[in-house]
C-alpha cells in the first residue's frame, strides 16, 4: 500500500517543475572582487599607473618620484599646517580611516556585534551596511554615508548609537536620514574643542561687518561659527557657568562698526542690576536694569516697529533693508526668567505680551530679540516657541535639550547636558544644522574684560546732542 505522505509531495514537485531549491554557495570570487574593483576604481588605477611609469620611464626615477611626493607632502604638512589642514589633511585622513575602520570584515563584524548586520544562516557571510563616502573634516569628527540593508531603518539605528559609539572608541555617534535607503552617520572620536576660541576681531568699518553671519566661534569641523540676526530671534540656553556671557559679547564685538556707525542699535535688559552688561553700557542704545525700565523699552521698541510696519506699507514694501534711517534694533535680554516668569504678575503679562508682539510681527522691520536663559521649560519662558534660532550650552537635565533644540535632538546626538560645567567647557554647545538636520557642536569665543573695553572705546556710538550737554553740565 503506497504511503500517502510521500506521493502527494512527489507528485506536487512533478506538477510544479519551476519550483527551486535555495542554494547556499556565495556569488564566485573573482565576480565579487571585480565589483569591489568598479567600486574601488583608484584600487587599480594608482597600481597600474606605477607600473606603466615603470615601464615608461624606468623603475628608479618612478620611486624618485614616489618619494619626491610623500617628501613635498610631509614637508607641507610641516612649513606651513593651515592650508595642509585645510586641503590635504582631511582627503588623507578619510581614506586612512575608510581602510582602517569602515569597510571589510572588521566593520561587518562590529555592526554584528552591535545588533546591525545579520549573517546570513545559508552562507555563513555577514549581510553589513556599506559605507559609501567617508569625510574627515577634522582629527576628532568623521561624517559617513552608509547604505542601509533591506529591513533597516533610522529608527533601528538611532537606538544603537551608544552601543556603535563604545565599538568604534568614540565619544558619541549621531544619524539622520540623507534619502531613502542611505544615512549620514557622525562619529566624534574626541572633544573637538581642547582650548578656548579667541574672541572676534572688531571689523575695521561697517562695509566690513555681515549682520546675516556674525562669526562668534568655531564649531566641531574647524569651520566658522555664525550666527544671522537681521530677520530672527535667537533663544539660548544654558546653566550657570556655561558660558553664556560670550554669546552676548561675541556677536557684539562682531558687529561693533555697525553699532557705532547708527546701522545697529542695541537695547539691553538686564534685572540682575546690570552685573553683566555694565561694562559695556556705553554701547547700548537703551539699557534696563528695572521691571518698568524694561517694559518702558519693550514698549519704545514696540512703537518703533509699529512706526515701519506704517512706513512699509505706505510705501508698498515687503521687508527693510539696514541703513541709517531704519538701523537693525537689537534687543538683548540677558537672564530672560526674570522678565518672563520670576517678576510681579502683572509685569510678567505685559512683558510676555510686549515679547509675543515683537516676536511675531518684527522680522521683516529689522527688529531682533536675542534671549538668554537658565531653564528653558514652558512655565519660564512661555514665548519659547516664537524663537526662530535656538542654542544649547551645557544645561542641567536631559529635558532642557529636546525643550531648546526640539524633539529628539539629544537622540540624535545633542548631548548637552553632558558637557561639563567647569570654565574648561564654557561655551560649548549645540544648534540645529537646518540642511541635514543633525546637531553641530560648536564653541563662542571667549572674550574678556578688556576686550570688552576696546570694544567700547572703538565702537561707542557718539552721544546724542542732549546728552552731551548735560555731561558738560554736570563736569562744569
Amino acid at each position: 500500500m503506497a504511503r500517502p505522505t510521500d506521493r502527494p509531495s512527489l507528485r506536487h514537485h512533478r506538477a510544479h517543475p519551476d519550483v527551486i531549491r535555495h542554494s547556499s554557495r556565495r556569488v564566485g570570487g573573482e565576480f565579487r572582487g571585480l565589483a569591489w574593483l568598479v567600486r574601488h576604481p583608484l584600487f587599480a588605477l594608482v597600481p597600474a599607473a606605477l607600473i606603466l611609469a615603470a615601464v615608461l620611464v624606468g623603475a628608479l626615477p618612478t620611486v624618485i618620484a614616489v618619494g619626491a611626493v610623500a617628501l613635498v607632502v610631509v614637508v607641507w604638512g610641516r612649513l606651513h599646517p593651515p592650508s595642509f589642514d585645510r586641503l590635504a589633511a582631511p582627503v588623507l585622513r578619510a581614506t586612512w580611516r575608510r581602510w582602517t575602520t569602515y569597510r571589510g570584515r572588521r566593520w561587518a563584524t562590529l555592526l554584528a556585534d552591535c545588533g546591525l548586520a545579520q549573517t546570513n544562516h545559508h552562507t555563513g557571510h555577514i549581510d553589513a551596511p556599506r559605507v559609501l563616502r567617508v569625510r574627515s573634516a577634522t582629527p576628532s569628527i568623521d561624517t559617513l554615508r552608509v547604505r542601509l540593508t533591506r529591513g533597516q531603518d533610522l529608527t533601528l539605528w538611532a537606538g544603537r548609537t551608544e552601543p556603535l559609539a563604545d565599538a568604534l572608541r568614540a565619544h558619541r555617534v549621531a544619524v539622520a536620514r540623507h534619502r531613502p535607503g542611505v544615512l549620514t552617520v557622525v562619529v566624534e572620536r574626541e572633544q573637538p574643542f581642547r582650548f578656548p576660541i579667541p574672541a572676534p576681531a572688531i571689523p575695521s568699518t561697517a562695509e566690513a561687518v555681515d549682520l546675516a553671519a556674525l562669526p562668534i566661534g568655531e564649531d566641531e569641523y574647524g569651520h566658522p561659527f555664525t550666527l544671522g540676526v537681521p530677520g530672527r530671534h535667537v533663544v539660548v540656553a544654558g546653566a550657570s557657568g556655561s558660558g553664556m556671557g560670550s554669546l552676548i559679547w561675541s556677536p557684539l564685538r562682531a558687529m561693533g562698526p555697525a553699532i557705532r556707525d547708527g546701522l545697529a542699535r542695541v537695547h539691553v535688559i538686564d534685572l540682575k542690576g546690570g552685573a553683566e552688561t555694565r561694562r559695556g553700557a556705553p554701547l547700548f542704545h537703551r539699557h534696563a536694569i528695572t521691571a518698568a525700565e524694561a517694559i518702558a523699552l519693550l514698549t519704545d521698541v514696540r512703537d518703533e516697529m509699529k512706526a515701519r510696519q506704517q512706513h512699509m506699507a505706505d510705501q508698498g514694501l515687503r521687508r527693510l533693508d539696514v541703513s541709517i534711517e531704519t538701523p537693525l534694533d537689537l534687543v538683548v535680554i540677558d537672564e530672560m526668567a526674570m522678565l518672563t516668569a520670576y517678576g510681579e504678575r502683572a509685569d510678567v503679562r505685559e512683558a510676555l505680551r510686549l515679547l509675543a508682539e515683537i516676536l511675531t510681527q518684527g522680522r521683516a522691520c529689522l527688529t531682533s530679540v536675542m534671549g538668554y536663559v537658565q531653564e528653558p521649560t514652558k512655565d519660564v519662558v512661555d514665548v519659547r516657541e516664537l524663537f526662530t534660532t535656538r542654542i544649547c550650552l551645557g544645561v542641567t537635565a536631559a529635558s532642557h535639550v529636546d525643550m531648546v533644540l526640539g524633539d529628539g535632538a539629544r537622540e540624535r546626538g545633542a548631548l548637552a547636558d553632558e558637557i561639563p560645567g567647569d570654565e574648561a567647557h564654557a561655551g560649548i554647545g549645540y544648534v540645529i544644522d537646518q540642511r541635514s538636520r543633525l546637531p553641530i557642536r560648536f564653541r563662542a569665543a571667549l572674550v574678556t574684560d578688556d576686550e570688552i573695553d576696546e570694544l567700547v572705546a572703538r565702537c561707542a556710538p557718539p552721544a546724542p546732542p542732549e546728552l552731551r550737554a548735560i555731561d558738560g553740565e554736570e563736569a562744569a
